[in-house]
């Protein structure tokens, strides 16, 4: 799958949707001779690639055309290609994508938005990619690696086929591999990041979960993720 949209931005930006917190401005201490943006984003690649789940808290954050805006809740990933963002904050918010379509409702919304997966285009898929076999230097061109203030890393690309609406993408990850933020800058400005927390590798999950039943007397409808 392709990194593509993960943060709905009229949703308004759920994975793409954010959550982990990652200050791209500051300049930590240069990476080791023996780091290399290829042996990091290998590292992303063992850590997500041995995972059956993952289950993690998560806060987003979007700034963009005269909006500014804070969410959170729990992310739960289930391969093969189940995805589902729950938010607390603000409560009835539910990005959910089953394996073969997503499904996006808001508690108070008129209808329940529905897509196919493979059609999806939304921000929170950042992480969609984690879903399958995880080849980071496949998603992403260019890609270049500092360290950050506490020791992690940052690895920042173009993600492919996004380069009319992604201007770049960074990652924010752990000496092991583990991601703890994304952060997506788009062309038009707009700003959202992702800070993870309190990760749950293969963690209970059960496959019902990521199963979506409409409130009752609310209609589905086929259509685009909100723009």
């Amino acid at each position: 799958m392709s990194v593509s949209k993960f943060l709905l931005r009229g949703g308004q930006s759920i994975l793409v949707a954010t959550v982990f917190a990652v200050c791209l401005c500051a300049q930590g201490p240069a990476p080791s001779a023996q780091d290399s943006a290829h042996e990091i984003a290998q590292r992303v690649d063992r850590h997500y690639n041995q995972l059956h789940s993952l289950k993690t808290g998560f806060t987003e954050s979007y700034q963009g055309l005269g909006i500014r805006r804070t969410e959170g809740g729990t992310l739960l990933l289930l391969k093969p290609g189940r995805m589902k963002w729950e938010y607390s904050s603000p409560s009835g918010k539910l990005f959910l994508l089953d394996g073969k379509f997503a499904w996006f409702y808001s508690l108070g919304d008129p209808q329940v938005q529905r897509i196919p997966a493979k059609e999806l285009d939304d921000l929170r898929s950042p992480l969609r990619f984690l879903l399958g076999h995880t080849e980071l230097e496949k998603e992403l061109s260019n890609l270049k690696l500092s360290r950050t203030a506490n020791g992690q890393f940052t690895l920042t690309g173009q993600p492919k086929g996004q380069e009319k609406r992604v201007a770049r993408l960074t990652l924010t990850v752990t000496d092991e591999g583990s991601i703890t933020g994304i952060e997506i800058e788009e062309t038009d400005g707009a700003l959202t990041r992702f800070t993870f927390t309190a990760e749950q590798p293969n963690a209970n999950i059960p496959a019902t979960t990521f199963r979506f039943t409409p409130p009752a007397g609310i209609p589905v409808v086929d259509a685009m993720p909100p723009v």
